[in-house]
């Protein structure tokens, strides 16, 4: 009797479709939650199975990408992808404890071991409505640094190496020093004596 119950169950069983693989063909994300057309690995097709990602972070990947689609209730025609990966464009050779976001183009952005986070893309754009914050005991830049408006500065400014300073206006509240020797106090030698200072 426990052998045929145990037949029973295996044949409800073998009915209910488990967790499988399946390849990732179209992905639309216009609507509340992402869906996704494909195929299983044997061969079926999967229709508009919605995409459940975490909370804060959403992708559309690419064609091709693996995809695990869990079956609710057994069946293929309800079932979601809770998994997606893609051996070709994942980021290789992390360290243990490392996260990175990376696309198929080669963008990346990397949080590595020692507390350095790693930027990697063609242009980085951001776009803040009303500040951007950086809180650091040094900014370096490497090249050309191009400021549409106005630069304000309370800790002075010094200019070494290359060409020095192009300046197309300048204004200077208080004074200027060349060479030690100050614009607004400095005096001439006029026909042997002191001249005034500049007025």
């Amino acid at each position: 009797m426990i052998k045929d119950i145990d037949k029973r169950i295996m044949r409800a069983l073998a009915g209910v479709r488990q967790a499988f693989r399946g390849v990732v063909g179209r992905v639309s994300t216009d609507g509340p939650v992402s869906t996704v057309r494909g195929q299983g690995l044997a061969g079926e097709d999967t229709v508009d199975l919605e995409m459940f990602q975490q909370y804060g972070f959403t992708s559309a990947p690419p064609e091709g990408t693996m995809q695990i689609i869990l079956p609710l209730g057994g069946r293929t025609s309800h079932g979601i992808v809770i998994a997606t990966e893609h051996g070709q464009y994942r980021m290789k050779a992390l360290k243990q404890g490392e996260v990175a976001l990376y696309t198929d183009e080669g963008d990346s952005v990397v949080l590595g071991r020692g507390r350095v986070t790693t930027i990697r893309t063609g242009t980085l754009n951001i776009d803040a409505q009303e500040a951007v914050n950086i809180n650091s005991p040094m900014v370096n830049v490497q090249h050309q640094l191009n400021v549409a408006e106005t630069i304000a500065g309370q800790g002075g400014l010094t200019i070494t190496g290359g060409n020095g300073a192009s300046v197309e206006k300048l204004k200077v509240k208080d004074d200027i020093e060349l060479d030690g020797k100050s614009v607004r106090k400095h005096r001439h030698i006029v026909e042997g004596k002191i001249s005034d200072t500049p007025i």
